[in-house]
C-alpha cells in the first residue's frame, strides 16, 4: 500500500514516515497460505509444530479458524495433518512425525531449507560449522540440528571467545541464521576470522532478502524520525532487529508492539517525526490501525519512504498447490 504526503497545513510539525519494503516476506506468506489452504482442503483440526511464524495476531487468527499449536510431534493423535512452520525442523522431529504416522506439510522458509541443505553439505565434507545466531531460536535448533556433532552455536561477539580451541585444526566454515542484523552478523564473522584465520565464507549470504531489506528500509527512516515504532511480536528475531537498528541508525528512540493499543502516549512527548515499519510476520492490517492511532494524535498524511521493490514469491507444498489446468 503507497502512503502519499498531502497538504502541508495542519500539524505541519508532525510527520510520519513509512518504510518499504515491510511486513510479509514471501516465505511467511507462503507458510501463512498453507495452513490455511490445509484447513479448506482437510478441515478442522490442522496442527502446526511451534508458531508458524512469531506473530500473535497472526497465530491467534488461525487458531481462531481451526488450527491448533503444539509444541512436539508426540502431542499430535497418530494419523493426524501437521504443518512445520516456516523456521524449519531438524531430520529428527520428521522422523518422530513419521512414526506417528502423521501427515506432514513442510511450510519451512525455502530460503531456511537453503541453510539447511548447506549444513548437510559442508558437514559432509569434513568442516566444521559456526552457526552465527541466536541459541534457543527455533531455525537455529532446526538448522544445528542437520548435523549437530559438528555445528557450534555463535550467539553474539561474546560466543566467539566460547568456542574451543581445537577447532584450530579442523576445516571451519561459518552460516547464519537467516534473520539477524546484518551488520551485527558482519561484526561477529569479523572476530571470527580474527580468531580461525582459515574460517571459510559461505557460497552466498544466509542472510535472507526480506531481513537486509527490512534493515535497509527503517535505516533509511530512522535518521530522520525521532520516534521508530516497529510493529511486531516479541519472539521475532527479525522485528527485534529492527528496533535495534533503527537506535544504530539515528533514531532518537524505537518500540516494538504487537498493537497499536500497546503504544505509550509519552513515547511521543517531544516527537515530531515518527518513523514506522514492521517485521517481516506482520500483516499489514497492523500497520494501518497503528497510523490511524498516530492520526488521531495529529501525526496525519504518512509519507511512504521506498528503498526496494520486493517481487518474490514460493510455491506452495505440493500437497496443496492448485490442480494445473489443460488449455486444450
Amino acid at each position: 500500500m503507497l502512503y502519499t504526503m498531502t497538504s502541508p497545513e495542519t500539524n505541519e510539525h508532525k510527520r510520519v514516515l513509512v518504510a518499504a519494503p515491510r511486513g510479509y516476506c514471501a516465505g511467511v506468506d507462503r507458510a501463512v497460505e498453507t495452513v490455511e489452504r490445509a484447513l479448506e482442503k482437510y478441515g478442522s483440526p490442522v496442527y502446526v509444530r511451534k508458531e508458524i511464524v512469531h506473530n500473535r495476531y497472526v497465530v491467534d487468527t488461525l487458531a481462531e479458524r481451526g488450527a491448533i499449536f503444539v509444541d512436539e510431534t508426540n502431542e499430535v493423535p497418530e494419523g493426524s495433518h501437521l504443518v512445520f512452520s516456516a523456521h524449519g525442523v531438524s531430520p529428527a522431529v520428521h522422523e518422530s512425525a513419521a512414526k506417528l504416522d502423521l501427515k506432514t506439510l513442510d511450510a519451512t522458509c525455502p530460503l531456511v531449507t537453503k541453510v539447511h541443505n548447506e549444513v548437510k553439505r559442508f558437514a559432509r565434507d569434513g568442516y566444521h560449522i559456526l552457526l552465527v545466531g541466536h541459541e534457543g531460536h527455533e531455525e537455529v535448533e532446526g538448522t544445528a540440528g542437520e548435523a549437530p556433532e559438528v555445528t557450534h552455536l555463535v550467539d553474539g561477539v561474546e560466543g566467539v571467545e566460547a568456542l574451543p580451541e581445537w577447532l584450530q585444526e579442523e576445516k571451519l566454515v561459518w552460516l547464519s541464521q537467516t534473520t539477524l542484523s546484518v551488520d551485527e552478523t558482519m561484526e561477529i564473522v569479523k572476530k571470527l576470522h580474527e580468531r580461525f584465520a582459515h574460517l571459510q565464507d559461505p557460497p552466498s549470504d544466509d542472510i535472507c532478502y526480506a531481513t537486509q531489506n527490512r534493515q535497509v528500509a527503517v535505516k533509511a527512516i530512522a535518521a530522520e524520525s525521532d520516534l521508530v515504532i516497529v510493529v511486531g511480536s516479541q519472539n521475532s528475531s527479525n522485528s527485534k532487529r529492527l528496533v535495534e537498528v533503527a537506535l544504530q541508525a539515528g533514531a532518537r528512540s524505537s518500540y516494538l508492539v504487537d498493537y497499536a493499543s500497546q503504544i505509550d502516549e509519552s513515547w511521543l512527548e517531544g516527537v515530531n517525526t515518527v518513523g514506522v515499519t514492521s517485521g517481516a510476520s506482520v500483516p499489514e492490517i497492523l500497520v494501518r490501525d497503528v497510523l490511524e492511532w498516530l492520526a488521531e494524535r495529529g501525526y496525519e498524511n504518512p509519507k511512504e519512504v521506498t528503498t526496494a521493490a520486493e517481487k518474490i514469491t514460493f510455491a506452495l507444498p505440493r500437497d496443496l498447490r492448485a490442480p494445473r489446468t489443460s488449455n486444450a
